[in-house]
């Protein structure tokens, strides 16, 4: 049992990665956009990791799925709620993790977890683009200039500048209007992830913030984004490596532990969160 080899697929609106793991090491990652035929994106990459580590289907045991598309997997053998395979996941990785704060292209969440990698509240930033890397993509569109030099640029502002869009449209339209008043870009970088941050912290002001506080997620990946959630929240901000396979590395534990869906219990929503 404990040479077993399992997979952990996580399939996201945007993104989707696969883990595949035996006993307690990593076989072989990959990571590919999850596209319109979701199903058929998923079968390919599998395939393609399972060639890259020179393994057949056969050879996998148990594959766990999660994410938002989880359910187009036809060959797992079993799905796990998203907050539960980023709270395994984050455990696994850095046991210390209080708060974990997911911030993907299509959601933002924050859970808070348990010293033994349970979802012990968790709520979802789901009603608006504003706190998700889809909004960041947008904003590095409006100043036409990639998503990882805005990362980086944001860095380099002189000048606070409040930015009240809550949305992407009124985003972009507010971006517009700074470009024009010649407002410097890095500081309009800056006014971007602000926001984001800003949503993203009373999202996880709902579970509490509670040390030590990792990030995952794609976004986890942006610096700029980084400080400013640490300013925000005036805390200390973790990010373990490969921050964008988390979910994927969670369902492979739930797949390597041997539970499947209905022995991952979420606890039941507080006040005000929206899930």
């Amino acid at each position: 049992r404990s040479l077993m080899i399992v997979a952990g697929i996580d399939v996201g609106g945007k993104n989707l990665h696969i883990v595949i793991k035996k006993a307690g090491q990593i076989l072989g990652k990959i990571a590919g956009p999850t596209g319109i035929k979701k199903a058929e994106a998923v079968e390919q990459l599998y395939d393609e990791v399972l060639k890259k580590v020179g393994l057949t289907r056969k050879d996998v045991e148990r594959v766990v799925v999660t994410g938002s598309a989880a359910k187009r997997v036809a060959f797992a053998n079993g799905s796990i709620p998203d907050v539960a395979a980023d709270a395994l996941g984050v455990n696994k990785l850095i046991p210390t993790a209080r708060t974990v704060i997911d911030v993907g292209a299509e959601e933002g969440r924050a859970i808070k977890v348990s010293p033994d990698g349970r979802v012990l509240d968790f709520a979802i930033n789901e009603k608006c683009a504003a706190g998700t890397g889809t909004f960041v993509e947008a904003m590095s569109r409006a100043l036409e200039i990639p998503v990882e030099e805005l990362a980086q640029i944001a860095l380099k502002s002189t000048q606070p500048i409040p930015m009240n869009a809550q949305c992407a449209v009124f985003g972009e339209s507010e971006v517009v209007s700074l470009i024009h008043q010649q407002t410097p870009k890095p500081d309009i970088a800056r006014a971007v992830m602000n926001a984001i941050a800003g949503r993203i912290a009373s999202v996880a002001r709902i579970v509490g913030l509670e040390k030590d506080v990792v990030i995952v997620g794609g976004m986890a990946k942006n610096a700029g984004f980084i400080d400013s959630l640490k300013k925000n929240i005036e805390m200390d901000v973790r990010v373990p490596e490969d921050p964008d396979y988390i979910g994927a590395l969670g369902a492979a534990e739930v797949a390597l532990a041997g539970l499947i869906t209905e022995e991952v219990k979420l606890p039941a929503l507080k006040g005000g969160a929206s899930r």
